[in-house]
């Protein structure tokens, strides 16, 4: 009887998963196996909310896989240590697991791979990084020329699927910890766990919001976009899957809209992929700035302006609502993110890795590879970045992505009672309007940490510096 381990990470599905397929392909049992690894409950990078998302789908994964007469096994320990005991225990002749590009999980694999029996598959990604070069077999630095090439390799159809299996049978002698309980997932945090809700939201999101995706996703007082982040970054959905559904609710598309959204919806999963590519072809990115010439930048970096922008007390009520989503439900609104990175980098001149640590301590959705992409963009300082000159306008973005202050109102509630005239800047309100409307700038909302257009103008010229400095 042959033995194989399914050594999950990144993959907490049964659905359309190579790695357990191929683990189910060659041998008559399977060990699906989550290693607890010290180096993740501890890493600063990882916070409570994301570690309760975590525990809450490997609870769920283990049901769905009982269902099947299988059960997970979770072990703690260093991964190398946990697969060396498990292999010669069960006489297990091969590991397979899904490729994970991160830097730590690049080094970990390869160095597993020495001394064990460590086959990795596809499945992060809906094409394999490497086949998305250029003609001299280098990687892309910009976004639209990696898409054209992305969309001119083979896309998936539906029969490529790999189908759940209908049974699994695990090893009765391979023991197992119990599932971590704590912490435990908040009834604020609005992502149900498993692959089920994740299949529901996808098919809810094409079914219903796509239509008015292009229109609608930049507004953060609308559900326009698809909250699908969650599921992606711990692999309850397949990339191939949301590909293929997406193509094929395009082709059911009547109306020019529902074109229009589904098209930009997938450019929107192409950029979570082109950040993944630039993370594995260029791992210096996840500890410095891509562009050389801007590594020299003079941050201000005042830990108090840092504190007060992480507890969404900066005066600016856009920077503020965004901020206080995140440290309530775990996730913010992709266009709030860009507000509030800008914001820090930009406004606050404060080294945009700051941000890039306190969004992995707190986002549930947290990934290496789209954080640190999503960050290096805003900051001008990644490969297809924002130019360093473009700064968000806190103000223009409030009054034209939460025209009525709906978003603002809902997270920052102190300024409920503001009429629209005020909601984006509640500091240009006399005293006796302070009055009429029961709150005081400075006592109960603050005053804005910095002048926008002084900010503007003292981060244009410490990029100008920086740059000339290389020069």
């Amino acid at each position: 009887m042959t033995t194989t381990i399914w050594w999950i990470r990144r993959d907490l599905r049964l659905h359309d998963n190579p790695a357990l397929h191929a683990a189910l392909k060659n041998a008559d049992v399977i060990i699906p196996l989550f290693i607890i690894d010290p180096m993740f409950e501890k890493s600063a990078f990882v916070g409570e909310k994301r570690l309760a998302f975590l525990y809450s789908n490997l609870s769920q994964l283990d049901q769905d896989l009982r269902q099947r007469g299988g059960r997970l096994v979770i072990r703690r320990g260093l991964p190398a240590t946990v697969l060396t005991q498990i292999c010669e225990q069960a006489d297990v002749k091969t590991i397979y697991a899904q490729e994970d590009l991160s830097n730590y999980a690049v080094e970990r694999d390869a160095s597993i791979a020495r001394h064990l029996p460590l086959v990795l598959t596809g499945g992060l990604t809906t094409h394999p990084v490497q086949s998305i070069r250029k003609l001299d077999g280098s990687p892309y630095t910009v976004y639209t020329p990696f898409s054209k090439s992305w969309k001119k390799l083979p896309l998936p159809d539906r029969s490529s699927l790999l189908p759940a299996p209908e049974q699994i049978a695990v090893p009765d002698s391979i023991t197992s910890e119990k599932l971590p309980t704590k912490p435990s997932l908040s009834d604020e945090i609005p992502f149900p766990p498993g692959e089920k809700e994740a299949q529901r939201r996808l098919s809810s999101f094409l079914d219903d919001r796509a239509i008015d995706y292009e229109e609608n996703r930049n507004r953060m007082d609308l559900d326009g976009t698809s909250a699908l982040s969650p599921y992606f970054r711990f692999g309850l959905l397949s990339p191939r899957q949301a590909v293929i559904s997406a193509l094929d609710a395009l082709q059911r598309a009547e109306i020019e809209n529902a074109k229009a959204g589904i098209q930009t919806w997938i450019n929107e999963l192409i950029w979570r992929e082109f950040f993944i590519s630039i993370l594995a072809n260029f791992p210096e990115v996840s500890k410095t700035s891509y562009r050389k010439d801007l590594r020299s930048i003079q941050w201000q970096n005042h830990p108090d302006e840092f504190e007060a922008w992480t507890l969404g007390l900066t005066g600016y009520p856009v920077v503020d609502a965004g901020m206080r989503q995140l440290q309530t439900i775990g996730w913010m609104h992709n266009r709030a993110r860009m507000i509030v990175a800008s914001f820090l980098v930009k406004d606050l001149l404060i080294d945009w890795r700051w941000g890039e640590r306190w969004f992995m301590q707190n986002l549930i959705d947290g990934d290496p590879a789209a954080n640190n992409g999503g960050w290096q963009w805003t900051a001008g300082t990644g490969t297809d970045a924002a130019p360093y000159f473009r700064i968000f306008n806190p103000i223009l973005q409030s009054k034209k992505f939460d025209p009525e202050g709906r978003y603002i109102r809902r997270w920052v509630p102190e300024l409920t009672a503001l009429p629209d005239r005020y909601i984006h800047t509640p500091w240009e309100m006399t005293k006796e309007q302070e009055r009429q409307f029961g709150i005081k700038i400075g006592v109960d909302y603050p005053h804005p940490l910095v002048d926008h257009q002084f900010a503007r103008q003292r981060t244009m010229d410490a990029y100008k510096r920086a740059r000339g400095a290389i020069s």
